[in-house]
């Protein structure tokens, strides 16, 4: 692109360095800017319209969706476009016709073809939640199953029905002394004390 003149930011930037190639960004003064993954957030540029991502599987649903967030705040059409070399173009053809079955691709192809069908920041969440796990509640673990089982956010029935026995339970008997109750407090002692709910 030699009529274009190219700006580069990355994370080895000073603060004052990625604020001054921004601003010239901002301004028009820089037509490409090659950034790493400190583009995801922060950054407001309306005349942005296009954006590759490489190596796309490598990101999460919630950076891919940020990224594509970086382009089509004016009003000229803009184009995310995820790269990837994990899966072969015929296999694209058939994610775009559903003509294959999604999870039996590896999960870096499921979020690419995730951020493709959805745009919606929720729906994506729940999409992230169901392919990475939720991790520990009470631990380090950011990702993966944990002991304790969580309910789906649709069975809603459900969970006000465990809300409302719940309130019942502690209303009568707030420390569960009772020995219809003595179950019920060693399993939350035990989860108190280990992270996870062994009942």
């Amino acid at each position: 692109f030699p009529d274009l003149h190219l700006g580069l930011l990355h994370g080895k930037l000073t603060g004052q360095q990625k604020d001054e190639t921004m601003r010239q960004f901002a301004a028009g003064a820089i037509d490409i800017l090659v950034a790493t993954s400190v583009v995801e957030v922060g950054i407001d540029v309306p005349n942005a319209t296009f954006i590759v991502v490489e190596q796309a599987e490598r990101f999460g649903l919630a950076q891919l969706h940020q990224f594509r967030g970086r382009v089509g705040r004016g009003s000229a059409r803009s184009y995310c476009v995820l790269m990837t070399d994990q899966v072969e173009n015929a296999v694209l053809k058939q994610l775009e016709t559903g003509a294959v079955d999604c999870s039996s691709l590896p999960t870096g192809v499921q979020r690419l073809d995730a951020v493709r069908r959805e745009a919606d920041g929720f729906r994506l969440a729940e999409i992230d939640l169901r392919l990475r796990g939720p991790g520990e509640f009470f631990g380090k673990r950011q990702s993966g199953l944990p002991d304790l089982r969580m309910a789906e956010l649709s069975d809603l029935r459900t969970l006000e029905l465990a809300r409302r026995l719940s309130e019942r339970i502690l209303d009568a008997d707030p420390v569960l002394e009772n020995p219809e109750n003595r179950a019920l407090q060693q399993a939350l002692a035990r989860f108190w004390q280990n992270g996870a709910l062994a009942v």
